[in-house]
C-alpha cells in the first residue's frame, strides 16, 4: 500500500538522520575533547617549526654572510630599514638596552639587523646607521631577490608602501625574532615588550638562569 510505503521511508530516513548527527557527534568528541585533540596539541605547528634556513646576504662592512655564520650561537633578530621613523630605531635601541642588561652573557648572542629596503640601504648606509646603536650589532642587506629568499625561509613580511607626493615607506615585521643555536625559529619579542618578559626570553635563549 502506498501509505505504508510511505511510513516506511520516513522511519528508514529517521534512522539514517540518526546514524549521520551520532558519527558528527563522535567526531567531534575525537577532534575537540578525545585522542585527535591530543594529537593536535602535541604536534608542533609546521609553520613555526620550519621558520630559518639558508641565506645569503652582504654585512655592514661589505663582507657576504650566510646562514652557516649564525649557527651555533642563538641569534636575536630584527627587520626593518634605517628610513624608518619610529619602530626601527626604538627596537634597536631596545636591542641595545637588553644586551647592556645581559652583561657578559650578551656575547653568546647573535644579534642581526635585516634591511627590508636594499633599493636604499647601501653597506655605507646601514655603518652609518648601525654607528649610532651597540657595535655588537650585524647589519645585513642584498639584492631583492637575496631579500625575497630570505623572506620566504624566515616567514617575514615587508611591503614598499607608495607616499603621497612622491618616495615611499616600507610596511614590515615588526617582531624580534629569537632563533637557536641551530638557526631556527625559538620565540618572538614584541614591540614594545617590557624588558621584564623580554629578557627572560633572551636568559632562556642563552640557557642561562634568570636574574635574582
Amino acid at each position: 500500500m502506498i501509505w505504508l510505503r510511505r511510513i516506511r521511508y520516513v522511519l528508514w530516513s529517521a534512522v539514517g538522520i540518526a546514524g549521520f548527527v551520532a558519527i558528527a557527534v563522535m567526531l567531534g568528541w575525537w577532534t575537540v575533547d578525545g585522542p585527535g585533540a591530543r594529537a593536535t596539541r602535541n604536534a608542533a605547528p609546521a609553520s613555526i617549526a620550519e621558520i630559518g634556513g639558508s641565506f645569503t646576504m652582504t654585512d655592514h662592512r661589505g663582507r657576504t654572510v650566510t646562514d652557516r655564520d649564525i649557527r651555533g650561537k642563538p641569534t636575536m633578530m630584527f627587520f626593518g630599514f634605517t628610513s624608518c621613523p619610529d619602530v626601527c630605531p626604538t627596537t634597536l635601541s631596545d636591542m641595545a638596552g637588553w644586551l647592556e642588561e645581559l652583561g657578559p652573557a650578551a656575547d653568546g648572542l647573535n644579534v642581526v639587523f635585516v634591511s627590508v629596503d636594499p633599493a636604499r640601504d647601501t653597506v655605507e648606509q646601514m655603518a652609518a646607521y648601525l654607528s649610532l646603536f651597540d657595535p655588537r650589532i650585524l647589519g645585513l642587506t642584498g639584492t631583492p631577490a637575496q631579500l625575497e629568499a630570505m623572506a620566504r625561509n624566515y616567514r617575514f613580511y615587508y611591503r614598499r608602501v607608495p607616499l603621497d607626493g612622491g618616495g615611499y615607506t616600507m610596511d614590515h615585521t615588526a617582531m624580534v625574532y629569537l632563533l637557536n643555536q641551530d638557526g631556527r625559529f625559538a620565540s618572538t619579542i614584541d614591540y614594545h615588550e617590557d624588558r621584564q618578559t623580554a629578557l627572560p626570553k633572551l636568559r632562556r635563549l642563552l640557557g642561562i638562569a634568570p636574574a635574582g
